[in-house]
């Protein structure tokens, strides 16, 4: 499965040292992620991916947010400045779930 989206990227801040940047997968996406990864998926629901947004790729995971029922996609820092992006700045993104 490859899917395409628009995303606004988000800080959730885990620990008063570091900070970490995400977009939510779109609750209809997340609802086929959660049915076609029934029984693989790994710790805490996550699911692994290859994420691409502008010319950077990358292979990470995504986590299911009991708040808003959608997929969190962790955005790389590395990623965020090779691509100019700041939270609150919407991008395209494109997911391929891996081991699926």
């Amino acid at each position: 499965m490859i899917v395409t989206f628009d995303a606004e990227l988000w800080v959730w801040d885990a620990r008063r040292s570091e900070t970490w940047t995400f977009v939510s997968v779109p609750i209809e996406l997340s609802e086929d992620i959660r049915e076609l990864t029934e029984g693989v998926r790994g710790g805490f629901g996550s699911v692994r991916v290859q994420a691409t947004i502008g010319g950077s790729t990358w292979r990470t995971s995504v986590f299911p947010d009991s708040k808003s029922g959608c997929y969190a996609l962790p955005i790389k820092r590395a990623v965020r400045n090779a691509e100019g992006l700041e939270p609150g700045a919407v991008t395209s993104v494109t997911i391929e779930l891996i081991d699926v």
